[in-house]
């Protein structure tokens, strides 16, 4: 018995103190690659997303690319840019983004007709990544604060960051000029909706010339 103790304590005890480092090796290799892991997490949460306004002629890549989408306007969060007057907000998407995706001329143009739903003034679709549809339009012309957000309902986790981005880019940009027309089915009324020489009108008109009903 003194002979397995001389001989074989010391060994289990450098074996015990040994078992002891590799754990805690182990716990400071997890915690490194759990730290990593969060870190890696919290620097994609915080990446801006890429905004790609969708060009006129694109519209029919567009839909037929996301033609089964399902379409939600969850996840946009309410913020300032929603208490801005949708007036004023088409003269900052203007000047970030261009002319809009469609107008309520080119729904008119190419379905002969102003259906139920789509008396808009404007649209602006866009693409989020590469890969994320959203859409922004009006609700009642330049008679409501705010604008409609939709997008792809697999993705609405997403949709906070990318309404913070473009609220960003819009609170940064300087109204342009611009002038559009504008349907009231309530009011039975057209309207020329523009910003010019600084100045948001909106005024009644007859229907246009070149609008076709």
């Amino acid at each position: 018995m003194k002979y397995l103790r001389k001989h074989f304590l010391p060994y289990y005890l450098w074996t015990k103190t040994t078992n002891k480092k590799y754990i805690f090796m182990k716990r400071i290799l997890f915690f490194f690659i759990m730290m990593v892991m969060i870190s890696t997490a919290a620097q994609a949460q915080f990446e801006e997303p890429v905004i790609k306004k969708v060009e006129k002629a694109d519209r029919a890549d567009f839909q037929a690319e996301f033609s089964d989408i399902k379409w939600t306007g969850q996840g946009f969060r309410f913020n300032e840019l929603d208490r801005m007057p949708a007036i004023e907000i088409r003269a900052v998407l203007q000047s970030a983004y261009g002319d809009p995706t469609q107008t309520v001329e080119d729904i008119i143009e190419k379905d002969g007709y102003l259906r139920d739903g789509k008396s808009i003034q404007f649209e602006y679709w866009f693409i989020i990544d590469g890969y994320i549809p959203m859409m922004v339009l009006d609700l009642e012309g330049p008679f409501d604060d705010g604008l409609v957000y939709v997008g792809a309902s697999r993705y609405v986790d997403l949709m906070p960051q990318v309404k913070r981005t473009l609220t960003k880019e819009l609170r940064e940009a300087s109204p342009k000029e611009y002038v559009d027309y504008f349907y009231s089915p309530e009011r039975g009324q057209w309207f020329k909706v523009s910003y010019e020489a600084g100045e948001y009108k909106k005024e009644e008109i007859k229907q246009p010339s070149h609008i076709k009903l």
